[in-house]
C-alpha cells in the first residue's frame, strides 16, 4: 500500500467521522486527484481484507467503520451508561433537534443541564453556540445513529393535529386496484 494510501488510512482513524475529499487532500496536504487515487488503492485494500474493518463513501464523506456484522460488540464491549433521565433528553433531542439548549429545559427540566455534558461527552451529541442568543444548540450526532442503528427518524406532527399519515398522501399519487374478473361457478 503506498504511503498516501496508509496516511488516508490514519486520516480517518484519528478523526473518527466522515470526511470529503477536500477536507482529505487538506489534511493530506495533496491535492485531490492524488486523494481519490489514494482513497481508490485503500478502498480495494481493504475490500480484499479479511478483517472487521471497511472504508466506505457515506453522505458525508469516507469513514473507515466496522463492518456490520461486529457491530454487536460496540454494545457488548462499550455499552452506554446512561440514566434514564438522560436517555430521555437524548431522546427528546433526537426528535426535536436541533433545538436551542432553553427549549430543551423547557420540555425537560433542569436535569438537563448534567445530561448534555454527558451526551456530550460520550459521543451522542453535538453542541454549539448559536450566533444570535445565548443558548446552544444541540442535535444528535452521527453515532447516535450508528449505536443505535437507526436510518433516520420519523417526522414528529404539530401538538393537536389530528391528521393521519394517510391523510399526506394524494389519492391521485395511490396507484389504481383493478378489481379482479368474476368467475363463473360451475353447477
Amino acid at each position: 500500500m503506498s504511503t498516501l494510501a496508509t496516511t488516508i488510512e490514519a486520516i480517518l482513524y484519528l478523526k473518527g467521522q466522515p470526511l470529503d475529499i477536500a477536507r482529505l487532500a487538506e489534511l493530506a496536504r495533496c491535492d485531490r486527484e492524488d486523494i481519490e487515487e489514494g482513497l481508490i488503492e485503500l478502498m480495494d485494500e481493504y475490500a480484499h481484507r479479511d478483517g472487521a474493518l471497511e472504508i466506505v463513501e457515506t453522505v458525508d464523506g469516507y469513514c473507515l467503520q466496522l463492518k456490520e456484522r461486529y457491530r454487536f460488540l460496540v454494545d457488548l464491549l462499550i455499552p452506554i451508561d446512561l440514566g434514564v433521565g438522560a436517555l430521555r433528553t437524548l431522546a427528546a433531542i433526537a426528535l426535536k433537534g436541533p433545538i436551542s439548549q432553553t427549549d430543551l429545559v423547557e420540555l425537560r427540566g433542569s436535569g438537563v443541564y448534567q445530561h448534555v455534558p454527558e451526551l456530550v461527552a460520550q459521543g451522542f451529541v453535538r453542541k454549539r453556540r448559536q450566533a444570535e442568543g445565548r443558548s446552544s444548540l444541540v442535535q444528535v450526532t452521527d453515532k447516535f445513529y450508528q449505536h443505535f442503528e437507526i436510518d433516520q427518524l420519523p417526522q414528529l406532527r404539530p401538538k393537536g393535529s389530528t391528521a393521519s399519515p394517510a391523510a399526506d398522501i394524494d389519492p391521485e399519487d395511490e396507484p389504481e386496484i383493478e378489481p379482479e374478473p368474476e368467475v363463473e361457478e360451475a353447477s
